[in-house]
């Protein structure tokens, strides 16, 4: 196994010099300045804190074997000691993918929650920064272009370019979609490529042919880099379609990296905000909403908007009989 650039052997021969140096240092036959100043005493661990995998100068024993923080049972395995109410508190972890109940080690996390963050991080960092494969956007026909946004760390630091699209954005979508549809589906990757690579093979056919059965006309699909869910607004000035299906890769998080949401609107148009729109989210086969029943939901929810062209908060009016 090769951790960073050094291998596990080459960490432990490390670690073993390290130690066997500061022994060294402390050694009373060598001159006071080379002695360091005064410090506590490490508190010495016992036999089940440190085992014997390694030997290194001056017979230090050191273990730096650590167990995979992200499986399952390390991932929900209740870190406090002795905890007041034990079934209670692994019903609560139980509860939410929140990290509960993870300990600590005097005033700082374990080392097995760090770890696991560290993990999960790396995990968000790939989804982020990651790409859609071009294969998957060519398999459905989707015809890529572009928002305002010229770089992922822009796109990160101005989500409101991401709300845009650029020039010649607008110049393909005025030439290749079809115009004023009854839905209009859009694709985007949004905070996560991975929920794209992963789930649209699932949900889009579901979605494609669930709103042709129920017999609504489909624009022209198409894909959008750097996007953010507002750019719906932008495209349908062009396009006028009555419904704007957004799907899009939402923020990672908790170990969850490749959760799709899918947002919607009527007649989205330049001013329009969240209020008017409507979100099925955590569509993912790792703990969330299954693609395909997601997209089942969709459709009828699109239905649903079709029915009382409305959407977001008019919507919840109109079904409420308020309006």
């Amino acid at each position: 196994m090769s951790t960073g650039a050094f291998s596990t052997d080459e960490l432990r021969s490390i670690v073993a010099e390290v130690l066997a140096e500061l022994a060294g240092a402390g050694d009373a036959t060598k001159p006071a300045s080379a002695a360091p100043s005064s410090r506590p005493a490490a508190r010495a661990e016992s036999s089940s804190e440190r085992t014997a995998t390694g030997t290194g100068g001056g017979g230090t024993n050191v273990n730096i074997e650590v167990s995979d923080p992200t499986v399952p049972e390390e991932r929900h395995r209740i870190g406090v000691k002795d905890p007041a109410n034990p079934s209670g508190l692994v019903n609560l972890a139980a509860s939410t993918s929140a990290r509960l109940a993870v300990g600590r080690a005097g005033p700082r996390p374990p080392t097995r929650s760090v770890l696991l963050f560290g993990a999960d991080h790396a995990v968000t960092q790939d989804a982020i920064f990651g790409d859609v494969p071009t294969e998957l956007l060519e398999r459905f026909g989707l015809f890529t272009v572009q928002t305002r946004v010229t770089s992922q760390d822009e796109f990160l630091l101005r989500p409101d370019l991401g709300r845009e699209l650029d020039d010649d954005a607008r110049r393909m979508v005025q030439e290749k979609c079809t115009k004023k549809p009854q839905v209009q589906i859009v694709v985007g990757d949004g905070l996560s490529a991975a929920a794209v690579t992963n789930n649209l093979p699932q949900i889009y056919p579901v979605l494609e042919q669930g709103l042709r059965d129920a017999g609504l006309t489909l624009g022209t699909p198409f894909f959008v880099r750097f996007c953010r869910v507002g750019v719906i607004n932008d495209i349908n000035d062009i396009v006028g379609a009555d419904v704007v299906m957004l799907l899009i890769g939402e923020r990672p998080g908790l170990g969850v990296a490749d959760a799709m949401s899918v947002y919607s609107g009527w007649r989205p148009t330049a001013g329009k905000t969240d209020a008017h729109r409507d979100v099925i989210c955590m569509i993912t086969e790792n703990g969330g909403t299954n693609p395909l029943e997601a997209g089942a939901f969709v459709v009828e929810h699109v239905k649903k908007v079709m029915k009382h062209q409305a959407s977001g908060v008019e919507l919840r009016l109109e079904e409420s009989g308020s309006r």
